[in-house]
């Protein structure tokens, strides 16, 4: 049962004794050493007296100390044994000061730290080498032996990661498809040339936005849930119990997730051609009064279907990006929560980088291709 700690001053021969009673812990001294340090405060020949004291921990033989040191002469303490070690352990841990080592920025250790870097690098661009490696063996068997597909596996995910992103495809390329048409608008008036707003809208739209929207809400949506739901597979050994029954994790993990996104990309990024047409249609039709035949026509006639096959084209490329990118974070999952969550925001960021690089190559090849 806990005591409270508390204190009483008694007068002698040999001067001033505190006796203390109670349990001088943390939890029971409630303010009773502040009382004793004003009450020692000043006094000489002072003795404390800790032998009817029942328990003390480093916080109580702290504010004893601290108490003492309040008094003018030198303190004396009787107390039991275990209390007296104690109080030579706190008195010994408050001589040493806290050792501050500095730390040394040298021209040295920024050229190791780039080196660590380019190592890193390196090692990670070899890992993502037999990763896609790995998968084309899995990809090459299953087109071998189509029997080995486990197909509701592959379209249970082409339903949850791709035709449930329609919703959200759809309205961010509206979006983008009426922002295009607004700012076509606004800065082909002032040249008398609103009616080329349809063309701006037309390459826009068919040639980039409707794939690059579409792999980056993936990358964000579709990669960090395949890192996350294989990684925690990874932390629970669920991939190693599957390899010691004969299973290869490819097969099973990472072939009906890549099937998945190579499935339904394609029909995603025609659903955002459609809805980014569609938002360009909304603005040029009531800012600029181009009903939707005029702007049909115009499509038709100055844009044409190559630009949308232009656009179609980078579709299975990225498809193939973000799923390899994403199994392949969640396949290097460690056995802790940290590396997890390391591992998902890596499959995010990646798969944002390389959508957006891949885009940019695409864009470059077909410069030079005069597409």
């Amino acid at each position: 049962m806990e005591r409270p700690a508390d204190f009483s001053l008694s007068q002698s021969d040999e001067g001033r004794t505190a006796v203390c009673v109670g349990d001088w812990t943390a939890v029971c001294m409630d303010g009773a050493q502040d009382r004793l340090t004003t009450a020692l405060k000043g006094l000489p020949d002072v003795t404390l007296d800790l032998t009817k004291v029942g328990r003390c921990d480093t916080s109580g033989a702290h504010e004893l100390l601290r108490a003492s040191e309040a008094s003018t002469g030198q303190p004396k303490f009787l107390a039991r044994p275990e209390i007296t070690r104690l109080l030579e352990l706190v008195q010994n841990a408050h001589q040493f000061e806290p050792v501050v080592v500095p730390r040394r920025h040298s021209l040295h250790q920024l050229f190791e730290r780039i080196g660590h870097g380019v190592v890193h690098v390196g090692l990670e661009a070899f890992d993502t080498m037999v990763f896609f490696g790995h998968l084309l063996i899995a990809v090459g068997r299953a087109l071998g032996n189509p029997r080995r597909i486990r197909w509701a596996a592959c379209f249970q995910l082409a339903e949850r990661a791709g035709l449930d992103a329609i919703p959200i495809v759809m309205v961010t390329t509206f979006f983008i498809g009426a922002v295009v048409g607004l700012l076509g608008a606004n800065m082909l008036t002032s040249f008398g040339a609103q009616v080329y707003v349809v063309q701006l809208i037309g390459f826009a739209v068919l040639r980039e936005f409707n794939v690059l929207i579409t792999a980056l809400l993936l990358a964000g949506r579709s990669a960090s849930s395949f890192a996350a739901e294989i990684g925690a597979m990874k932390m629970n050994q669920e991939i190693d119990a599957m390899q010691v029954l004969g299973v290869d994790p490819f097969d099973a993990l990472v072939f009906p997730r890549f099937f998945a996104l190579l499935f339904t990309i394609p029909l995603l990024v025609f659903m955002a051609t459609l809805a980014g047409l569609a938002g360009g249609l909304v603005v040029a039709w009531s800012q600029l009064g181009l009903g939707p035949v005029f702007f049909s026509q115009q499509l038709i006639d100055n844009v044409g279907a190559t630009h949308f096959w232009v656009g179609m084209s980078k579709a299975p490329v990225l498809a193939v990006i973000i799923a390899g990118i994403g199994c392949r974070q969640g396949m290097e999952v460690g056995g802790d929560v940290e590396s997890l969550g390391r591992r998902v925001t890596a499959a995010v960021v990646h798969a944002i980088f390389a959508t957006i690089f891949i885009d940019a190559l695409f864009a470059v090849i077909y410069m030079k291709l005069n597409i």
